[in-house]
């Protein structure tokens, strides 16, 4: 940004106090902690499902003097051709666009008239901007010296004599736009539009079509969008690769490459491009294969494979460690030296600065280890590392360990075992924090924190960017299928956030494993899930996060934009008024009249209100709907079996929400874990994906449970009354509650046992708020609503004296004699029975 302020200081001159100031929000807004943007579908599909975006739909402001267009850019991926922009003064036919072609060797920019002529053609290397992955774009329009220039990645280009209006108002369209339909795949972030008069967008929306600036002020439209945002939370699946026999997987952020091996080849899989490939070893993997275990020298651009012991039937006398050249694809034989134990689940990590590899912890032959063991490239040869001093670290595996070259040190966190080392002593969860000072050789114990939930293990990768806080993967590795979820951890105090949804993982078998990598020039988190059927047959599942990642709060934080239109404002206000007047002289006849008339009509208006249902929402009381984002009623896409996952969710996410467990005992009680985890996977997807019909609601997996989020898009008249309630509002609210309530009795459409125990706390809750309100409103005369409380009272206990005692006396009130007789004898017909017996009262004694 100063390189830019000093390219056009002769312009910036004349910038007035806000320009500056806009300068210094960029630079702020820099360090959100979002990765927001807008991604647009290009080439690879159809055209009716290619990205896009109008800047400013509605209308176009004018500028004068100059203005300029600022971008940041990321191609996905970067080999295609088509137009990223383009430029339309609303005043004339002249337009600009800006074409891209990544076929080459080197991406070229073209900047063109369109139809005319090309004014600027820039060629920038393809691994500076891939290495990039975001980059600052800039068109700008000098309106008095008809010239523009086009900066890209800090290099700028300029065209004159382009013929330019004193005045322009820009149309202003990213990807497709008219009859142009070739776009490329890209990404936009941080746009900006303006000269000392800005427009700013952020580009942070996670879901819709309108597109506001930084004011919350609806500008622009945007067609097929894919905001980035999203894939700061959902973990995004990338491939899957399988295995017959043993096999190890790592990843290469120099190159950005996937390996997974086995004795006869390896998968390359590119995360930046999607390109594969598999590479057949001409000599098979000198070394028997039994856990896979691995590391990436990238110094020598070598993958190093070993095994630290051989527990088998046969005895083996080869070797235990080769190297891969990934140019050549040769095996080279490193050494045959072992340690004295099996290590299942050892954490590892790499010094930089040496590129030494290191290994901590693990399990084997009945103990649990805790030294750290390093491979000398030398000597080629294992070595303990000796003389740690300070506090002790538990003998452990399942732990996660980073280095961080800032304070020189090593942490460990987390894993199970015990103080012997012994298992048959038993294990125990640990949820501590060491950090290993290697310059000084001194062990401190940061923290341990206390664990109150389901216990879990972290994986062995650590994500350590700072002296601040650590992030890694933990799942409970007790259970057949469960979830992988992304912890942060402070430093300091090991206060922990969970992030992002989660990934499954089904961990039968002690080779299973997963590991968490971070690339810095893609800001992405790579998550590597091998499972293994029978520690030989296995599957790696590749996923991918966003950097920074974000809380499922933070997903639907962002404001939905303000409309300060003054004008609709007062239409808007006018209407609320008038409708006040009118409201208030009805209220006043209906007060006045409202007693000496037959009031049948009145009531069945009631009913017929009572029974309306609005879009996006979900109705629990009287006949289960669901109603999308359109209004359309698709109740029939729930299954009895997805009801009543959504029922046991909902009641749940009162608290922290349904374990996947608890799910499975009360919904496939007495069937073994394994057996039900496709069942249940298939049931949360077909829920999920039913839900995403609506707006504001979500079945995330967070904290180590299933629960419902909402926002306020979305309805559903059981939080609604369940709000009313709790918070003392039902004087205010009485209408809306009492259109809740006689809808019917709760939970009527399931008579299961298992929502038994819902129906009661439900029922227990609001039952005497009834009473209290039907007594009230029968002393305000409120006679209506005292019946629809009354009726209300009936759902919950159809033989409740008061109910009948008030909704007979209002009727009569009501002059509505007739009814009231009608529904005492229906009361006393279900009370004999029930009972056995007749109603103690007569007609007569309930005046």
């Amino acid at each position: 940004m100063l390189y830019r302020v000093a390219l056009y200081g002769n312009q910036f001159k004349s910038m007035k106090l806000s320009h500056f100031v806009f300068i210094i929000l960029s630079l702020s807004a820099s360090q959100t902690t979002f990765s927001q943007g807008l991604k647009f579908y290009g080439g690879d599909h159809p055209i009716n499902e290619r990205t896009s975006y109008n800047v400013f739909s509605n209308k176009s402001p004018e500028f004068s003097g100059y203005f300029d267009i600022e971008f940041d850019l990321s191609l996905y991926p970067a080999r295609q051709i088509g137009y990223i922009i383009r430029i339309k003064n609303e005043d004339s036919n002249k337009i600009f666009n800006l074409f891209y072609d990544g076929q080459g060797g080197n991406h070229i920019f073209k900047l063109n008239e369109e139809g005319r002529s090309s004014l600027i053609t820039a060629e920038i290397g393809r691994e500076e901007l891939m290495n990039a992955h975001w980059f600052k774009m800039i068109i700008s329009f000098d309106l008095k010296k008809d010239s523009i220039k086009f900066t890209i990645h800090d290099k700028t280009f300029a065209a004159g004599d382009v013929r330019l209006s004193e005045k322009y108002r820009p149309v202003i369209v990213f990807g497709k736009s008219d009859h142009v339909i070739d776009v490329p795949s890209f990404a936009i972030k941080d746009l900006s539009v303006g000269n000392s008069r800005r427009y700013i967008f952020e580009l942070r929306e996670s879901e819709g079509n309108f597109i506001y600036d930084i004011k919350g002020k609806r500008r622009g439209d945007v067609l097929n969008p894919e905001w980035l945002i999203n894939d700061s939370y959902h973990w995004r699946f990338k491939a899957a690769f399988g295995s017959e026999t043993v096999a190890g997987a790592n990843y290469n952020a120099e190159k950005k490459e996937i390996y997974y091996f086995n004795k006869d080849s390896i998968i390359i899989y590119n995360v930046r491009t999607g390109d594969k490939k598999t590479e057949i070893f001409k000599e098979p993997c000198p070394i028997k294969l039994v856990l896979g275990s691995n590391f990436i020298e990238t110094k020598n651009n070598e993958l190093f494979v070993y095994e630290v012991f051989y527990d088998l039937d046969k005895p083996y006398d080869g070797p235990s460690v080769a190297s891969l050249d990934l140019s050549t694809y040769e095996w080279t034989v490193r050494s045959n030296h072992r340690l004295p134990r099996q290590l299942h689940h050892h954490a590892s990590y790499i010094d930089p600065s040496t590129g030494r590899y290191t290994i901590f912890g693990g399990f084997g032959n009945m103990y649990y280890n805790k030294d750290f063991y390093y491979f000398d490239s030398q000597s080629e040869e294992w070595h303990q590392i000796e003389g740690l001093e300070g506090d002790p670290i538990f003998p452990r595996y399942f732990s996660s360990v980073g280095y961080l070259d800032k304070t020189k040190s090593v942490y460990v966190f987390g894993g199970m075992g015990n103080e012997s080392g012994e298992q048959v002593v038993g294990r125990r969860y640990f949820y501590d924090l060491h950090k290993v000072d290697l310059s000084t050789k001194r062990v401190e114990k940061l923290w341990e924190i206390q664990w109150d939930k389901d216990y879990i293990v972290p994986v062995r990768g650590m994500v350590i960017l700072n002296d601040s806080c650590f992030y890694t993967l933990c799942y409970p590795e007790s259970f057949s299928d469960s979830f992988l979820q992304l912890y942060r951890f402070s430093l300091t105090d090991g206060s922990y956030e969970i992030l992002g949804d989660s990934i499954p993982i089904h961990s039968d078998k002690i080779t299973t494993n997963a590991n968490l990598y971070y690339d810095n020039q893609l800001h992405s988190l790579y998550a590597l899930v091998q499972e293994f059927d029978d520690d030989i047959v296995s599957d790696l599942k590749i996923y991918s996060l966003a950097f920074p990642p974000i809380t499922a709060e933070d997903l639907a934080s962002y404001p939905k934009g303000k409309n300060d239109n003054t004008a609709l404002r007062v239409i808007i206000i006018s209407c609320v008024c008038v409708t006040a007047i009118v409201y208030f002289f009805f209220r006043r006849f209906n007060s006045k009249y409202g007693n000496n008339r037959n009031e049948s009509g009145g009531l069945q208006k009631h009913s017929n209100e009572s029974k309306e249902v609005r879009a996006n929402s979900i109705y629990l009381f009287g006949d289960f709907t669901v109603r999308d984002k359109r209004g359309k009623d698709i109740t029939y896409m729930l299954s009895t079996r997805l009801k009543q996952v959504l029922f046991l969710v909902l009641q749940h996410s009162v608290d922290n929400g349904i374990t996947s467990q608890r799910l499975s005992s009360l919904l496939w009680p007495g069937k073994p874990e394994d057996k039900v985890k496709n069942s249940r996977g298939v049931t949360i997807n077909h829920l999920r994906k039913v839900l995403s019909e609506l707006d504001g609601i979500e079945l995330i997996y967070d904290k180590g449970y299933f629960r419902i989020v909402q926002t306020s898009d979305f309805y559903c008249d059981y939080e609604r009354c369940i709000n009313i309630i709790s918070t003392n509002k039902t004087e205010e609210n009485k209408a809306e509650l009492v259109r809740i309530l006689t809808r019917g009795k709760f939970l009527k459409s399931s008579d299961h046992p298992l929502f038994d125990s819902f129906k009661e706390e439900v029922e227990q809750r609001i039952e005497p708020v009834l009473l209290s309100e039907m007594e009230k409103s029968y002393d305000m005369e409120d006679y209506r609503s005292t019946i629809c409380f009354a009726e209300a009272i009936f759902n919950i206990d159809a033989l409740n004296d008061d109910a009948l005692i008030f909704q007979t006396r209002a009727l009569k009130r009501l002059k509505m004699d007739d009814e009231a007789r009608i529904r005492y004898q229906a009361f006393i017909i279900e009370y004999k029975k029930a009972m056995g017996k007749d109603y103690h009262y007569s007609y007569k004694d309930l005046n």
